[in-house]
């Protein structure tokens, strides 16, 4: 195979791999028939955590808890609550750790401040190394080193 042809099958298939969505677990008969309604479940969805695989969203993952959840968010749109109410109903059903960004608050100030912190502490550590003074380079003998040293490799 020449080079040219080559380099048309890597750029399809390497289109093809960007093209490429992902994989979302919304099953048919879980769609609502009214499309900003589904856009808005999409977007909520995405932001909640799927408690058993814990790192893909409910929309990503094929476990039953995620479609339950899934369910409870367009059954919750249907009966009129706004984005906010919906994730707060969830929130308050099964907790903050199905949101797959936690909130900004004192009892997740750890959370969000930790990687600031490594961030930190590694500069100040890089610092810390660049003040290093290097040992001085070794000076020559002292002249009364020199002649200690004549005195004992002197044959007599």
């Amino acid at each position: 195979m020449s080079a040219a042809p080559r380099v048309a099958l890597l750029l399809a298939l390497g289109g093809a791999l960007l093209t490429a969505g992902g994989a979302h677990a919304v099953q048919p008969d879980e769609v609502l028939k009214d499309p900003a309604l589904e856009a808005r479940a999409r977007d909520i969805s995405a932001g909640l955590r799927c408690l058993v695989c814990q790192n893909q969203s409910i929309d990503d993952s094929d476990a039953p808890l995620a479609k339950d959840l899934r369910l409870i968010v367009r059954e919750r749109l249907q009966a009129g609550d706004d984005n906010e109410q919906v994730q707060a109903y969830v929130v308050g059903r099964y907790g903050e750790y199905v949101l797959l960004r936690p909130v900004f608050a004192l009892h997740t100030l750890l959370l969000w401040l930790t990687p600031l912190a490594a961030l930190g502490l590694g500069l100040f550590g890089l610092w810390r190394l660049s003040r290093r003074r290097a040992d001085p380079a070794p000076q020559g003998l002292t002249a009364a080193e020199q002649a200690e040293i004549a005195a004992l490799t002197r044959r007599d």
